[in-house]
């Protein structure tokens, strides 16, 4: 992977840039299309594409209980399995064990309640499906499957292995998500093992890395591999088919470090600073992701504290993050990445959004309204469908419905980043957040 700043944002942390993949580049700032289970809801690649979509995010967690890790693997990884050709991308699944339903026993949630609701971020794969019980131990994670009551133990190295049978582009590191409610010693104490458990990350996926390169340079022929072969299988802790599709695999993922600390600037600059430092024998994590719970009126700052550490010649990825005028907020304070599956999720549920606002199209205003839902979108439902008709389908609880919505919402937030990039390059970025802000905030749905 290969990441080069192509231009900077004046007077802030922004900047425009190209971040090479094996599966193609992603020009930056991107917005990254969320396939918690090896699909985007709703849409085939082929919408997902034609949407301006450049990669794909999928959740180690989902994958992981089904179909199995092993299964994407023997399929080729997550790309191949989903037929999808670009660059791909899995979280380490540490969102789903630590923060979903009544996590670890606690009764909280991710959102933060301190402040006025219509503040907060909404959580990333808030699945109605969550396991209910995670136990956080010095090692790793105990959880309850969710589709069956198993009990599953994860560790960071764990994650790496998952992580590389699945087989994206770029990997993230097992950390725990908090809650902003927590007191800042639980968060010490979380923050602690974030960094920990980051190291051992690290030390997993060099360890893969270079078993990889063992069985490659052993040649193409896996049954006379010898000693060389037991050299790369001691290396490898994963099943024994694993190793001849690692012998064709041309590649190996990117790995980033994710930076905690909740709402404490002191603890996230201290994570800054440690994830950016943490390396292995001279390897250093690949880029960043950033990742917590915020509310929103703090997550500028928070975000700021972070990047103005990172090193800026790596790629940073806000985790879960995903409304337009985040977008504007992120980018300004260098963030390269986006990920966040409110498109699809507002879609399937009839709010859509226009350059006015959001409008939740089964509101009786929009059955004779034959006009498109955005005017002047060049989504594939902005060219052939209109609101009524889309309202019609949403009345009439046909699947047509969510899927129409959600091609217009992942065209509109893709389109929308790409717009702020070239506001960039064109040195107008101020000028069309201004714009843009102006109008988009007029509406209240």
């Amino acid at each position: 992977m290969d990441f080069k700043i192509e231009k900077k944002l004046k007077n802030s942390l922004g900047r425009v840039g190209v971040l090479t993949t094996p599966h193609g580049d992603i020009l930056t700032p991107a917005f990254v299309a969320v396939g918690t289970k090896a699909t985007v809801k709703s849409l085939n690649p082929e919408q997902v594409r034609d949407a301006g979509t450049q990669v794909v995010l999928g959740n180690t967690y989902h994958l992981y209980l089904q179909p199995g890790d092993e299964i994407v693997r023997d399929a080729g990884g997550i790309g191949k399995f989903m037929n999808w050709s670009g660059p791909t991308m899995t979280d380490s699944g540490g969102f789903q064990v630590f923060s979903l339903g009544a996590a670890y026993g606690k009764d909280i949630s991710k959102i933060t309640k301190i402040v006025d609701p219509s503040l907060l971020i909404p959580e990333r794969f808030d699945d109605s499906d969550a396991p209910r019980l995670a136990k956080i131990g010095h090692d790793g994670v105990s959880f309850k499957s969710h589709l069956d009551g198993s009990i599953h133990y994860i560790t960071p190295e764990k994650s790496i292995q998952i992580q590389h049978n699945l087989g994206a582009d770029i990997i993230f590191a097992f950390d725990e998500c908090t809650s902003p409610t927590e007191d800042i010693k639980y968060q010490e104490e979380a923050l602690e093992r974030t960094h920990r458990w980051a190291e051992r990350c690290l030390v997993e996926h060099q360890k893969l890395k270079n078993a990889k390169l063992l069985l490659s340079s052993a040649g193409e022929n896996f049954s006379s591999l010898g000693s060389l072969s037991e050299r790369a299988r001691s290396a490898l802790p994963l099943g024994s088919s694993a190793y001849e599709t690692l012998q064709k695999r041309e590649f190996s993922p990117a790995l980033f470090g994710i930076v905690q600390g909740g709402r404490e600037e002191s603890l996230r600059k201290q994570s800054a600073k440690i994830i950016a430092e943490i390396n292995v024998n001279g390897k250093y994590f690949d880029g960043f992701g950033i990742g917590g719970s915020f509310a929103k009126e703090d997550m500028s700052s928070a975000v700021k504290w972070v990047n103005e550490i990172l090193p800026e010649e790596k790629p940073r990825h806000l985790l879960g993050i995903g409304e337009p005028e985040d977008f504007f907020m992120g980018i300004e304070n260098g963030v390269d990445l986006f990920d966040c599956v409110l498109p699809t999720r507002l879609g399937r549920n009839g709010t859509i959004y226009t350059k006015f606002g959001k409008i939740s199209i089964t509101n009786t205003k929009y059955r004779n309204d034959f006009g498109p839902i955005d005017e002047g979108c060049g989504c594939y439902s902005c060219k052939n469908y209109t609101r009524a008709y889309i309202a019609h389908l949403f009345h009439g609880k046909e699947m047509l419905a969510g899927t129409l919505a959600s091609i217009h919402n992942l065209y509109f937030i893709t389109h929308l980043v790409n717009d702020i990039r070239q506001s960039i390059l064109d040195d107008k970025f101020f000028e069309f957040k201004k714009e843009f802000l102006e109008n988009y905030l007029k509406l209240k749905g």
